[in-house]
């Protein structure tokens, strides 16, 4: 069953549900994942009080979510939310290889790998 939102308006034919994602105007996962990435660094703050993770947290959400706003405007410009995603998931999964805790850098991993196979799929 084809729904109406899955046939292009130009060829009327189907799309995948992947480029039915990649074609939304706002990366809304991109900017999904800054926010995750923001609200982890202000939750860990709470938690342990470390000042210089909370503003490297800051930062690398904010950098996140500059990429995700330049993806917005150009699908090819995944230069800068790359970068973010491959600097976060070496660091996380160096501490997460160290302290075998799933809880908060095998997630924050995870998610950084996942953004990468993401952006990747958006460059083909």
């Amino acid at each position: 069953m084809v729904l109406p939102w899955q046939r292009s308006k130009r060829s009327g034919c189907i799309l995948s549900e992947f480029s039915l994602v990649a074609a939304l105007p706002m990366d809304l996962v991109g900017f999904g994942y800054a926010a995750l990435v923001t609200f982890g660094s202000i939750l860990g703050y709470k938690r342990r009080g470390g000042v210089p993770s909370l503003i490297a947290g800051l930062f690398v959400g904010f950098l996140a979510a500059y990429g995700a706003y330049r993806v917005s405007s150009d699908k090819r410009d995944v230069k800068l939310s790359l970068f973010t995603a491959f600097f976060l998931a070496t660091i996380m999964g160096v501490r997460f290889k160290r302290s075998k805790k799933i809880m908060p850098a095998g997630l924050v991993a995870g998610l950084s790998l996942l953004m990468i196979l993401r952006l990747v799929f958006l460059l083909l």
